[in-house]
């Protein structure tokens, strides 16, 4: 699509001439319209580039879908009603620089647009440019103190068990087969295969021998239908959609026994499909008993700056969000860390000088590196595992850099082993005590059974980790940690207001546009709101001057 010509001035008689009568200088539309619209405007070559320039009619001006898509995050509104809002709220229309009532289009134009933004990899534009202009008005500093933690998205689909993922999957590779495989004829099972995935339903008050009997045989079906696409002299019908995924599943629900043939899986591998709607959305869970969440989908990680001054009474929060990432649901905190950190470098931002997290983030590589680096890692270490009720590691006084450990019976060790993995060239140290443990009193406590002495291994960093664990159980350093505890509250504030909890579309790609959109929309808010205080300040300062100055 081409683009039409792009009028950055409003037209006479719009609502901009007739602003001042309608918006005060402290309303939030004139303050976007002020702040938020120009940076949209500054990004309009990067968005024109998503089109084609002489192919087909003018398309609706990105600018403008990018401030609707914006504003319909800001406001947590679906496509049809944020064009209702354009057309008919005067507020809105000052915003995006448009004259009320205008001609509208159709919502199936965001859609659209959501779409080019993601195939041109322009998915961040709208809050970069945000987050740029922050740092402009010196309300985000190139480096600064940050915060960081993560949270879960679920996905936009119906919970499937593998029974019900494998017909599916089974029922829409099929139907795509009908049309591209159609000159190719049929294998002698298809019609067995129409009848059990295209025109049946599964009975739910069968019982759990049959459903396993179903089980086996849609994986048998399955492999005999990817063998057959298999034998095709046209490899580009093995490329579709729903026949590609017919392997993943295959691979993630079943496993190939020995003398036994195909058998499904107790469960599913980690990162198995669920839904063959939306193969990317995965099962993950964390956290112990009542506060246990399971969540299908994909998970986010936020991070934003900390202050340092502290907040007069009645101020808006003067933090804002320097990144915000999206994960699959099954990837680790120390993964999402360095996309964090990655993706804050690509945006010009100098690295972190303290990350405040929690102790998923912490480890004693990490520790290293940033100390190497200047920086500082505040968070609480995990502790070490248990196993049997038998002393830890945590119970023993180590010294890497002396090769010296000491159990808790007091005894130094025996031996020290440096050791070295090939592969990937990590360093650890395996202590030994042989001599001291055959009539020790805490034998009991400490070996395992059938273990004849006592040993310890940890890594070439571990000091620094037995540092942090002493550390943190000082006051000084729960005082430290409080500064971490204001993430929680933007995640609320995220979920909330903006949406961030559920996703609005299918697709990773499409789950991380929403993301970027759900971060620029609470950054705008946020200065939208910290312009509204200065102002308001202003006038009080204003106000106070006048009522002390002499009369006559």
């Amino acid at each position: 699509m081409s683009l039409p010509d792009f009028q950055p001035q409003a037209q006479l008689f719009s609502l901009a001439a007739l602003s001042g009568q309608l918006f005060a200088a402290d309303d939030r539309y004139r303050l976007f319209a002020e702040n938020i619209y120009p940076q949209l405007v500054a990004i309009r070559d990067p968005l024109a580039a998503c089109y084609c320039p002489d192919n087909g009619r003018p398309a609706v001006e990105p600018v403008l879908l990018t401030g609707v898509t914006l504003l319909q995050f800001l406001e947590n509104a679906p496509d049809r009603q944020a064009l209702e809002l354009l057309r008919y709220h005067a507020g809105w229309a000052f915003a995006l620089n448009r004259p009320l009532g205008e001609g509208g289009f159709h919502p199936s134009v965001l859609v659209h647009f959501r779409r080019r933004l993601v195939e041109h990899q322009q998915a961040h534009l709208a809050f970069a440019s945000i987050l740029e202009a922050l740092q402009q008005a010196g309300l985000v500093a190139r480096q600064s103190k940050q915060r960081l933690d993560s949270m879960f998205v679920i996905g936009r689909l119906a919970r499937m068990n593998s029974l019900e993922c494998v017909r599916e999957s089974l029922r829409l590779a099929l139907e795509e087969l009908q049309e591209s495989a159609a000159g190719f004829g049929q294998p002698a099972a298809w019609s067995q295969w129409r009848e059990r995935y295209l025109e049946h339903k599964l009975d739910y008050r069968s019982g759990e021998e049959s459903w396993r009997a179903k089980l086996q045989q849609a994986g048998e079906d399955l492999l005999a239908l990817q063998q057959w696409v298999g034998t095709l002299s046209d490899p580009s019908v093995a490329q579709g959609e729903n026949v590609r995924l017919l392997a993943r599943v295959l691979a993630e629900h079943f496993e190939v026994v020995e003398g036994s043939g195909l058998a499904a899986r107790r469960a599913a591998l980690p990162g198995a499909v669920h839904n063959p709607h939306e193969p990317d959305a995965q099962w993950a869970a964390k956290g112990q008993g009542r506060h246990r969440q399971e969540v299908v989908g994909y998970k986010i990680q936020v991070a934003e700056t900390v202050p340092d001054e502290p907040r007069q009474k009645g101020e808006p929060t003067a933090a804002f969000l320097t990144a915000i990432e999206t994960q699959p649901a099954i990837g680790s905190d120390d993964a999402g860390f360095e996309q964090v950190e990655a993706a804050q470098a690509q945006s010009g931002q100098e690295p972190a000088s303290d990350w405040h997290v929690d102790g998923a983030y912490v480890s004693a590589e990490r520790l290293a590196r940033m100390k190497a680096e200047g920086r500082q890692l505040i968070g609480p270490a995990q502790p070490a595992p248990k196993k049997d009720g038998h002393y830890s590691t945590e119970d023993f006084d180590v010294c890497v850099a002396e090769r010296r450990a000491v159990c808790p019976a007091g005894k130094p060790n025996t031996q020290c082993s440096r050791l070295k993995e090939e592969a990937t060239g990590k360093v650890s140290y395996r202590f030994e005590w042989s001599r001291h443990c055959h009539d020790c009193p805490l034998r009991q406590s400490c070996l395992g059974k059938d273990q004849r002495h006592r040993t310890l291994v940890v890594g070439e960093h571990h000091d620094l980790l037995q540092a942090r664990r002493r550390e943190q159980t000082t006051e000084a350093f729960a005082e430290q940690k409080k500064k971490r505890n204001a993430i929680e509250g933007t995640q609320s504030e995220l979920v909330r207001g903006h949406g961030a909890r559920r996703a609005r579309y299918r697709g990773y790609r499409k789950v991380r546009l929403q993301s970027y959109f759900i971060g620029a929309a609470c950054n705008a808010k946020r200065w939208i709101r910290r312009l509204q205080w200065q102002m308001k300040q202003a006038a009080t300062t204003a106000s106070g001057a006048v009522a002390v100055a002499p009369s006559g």
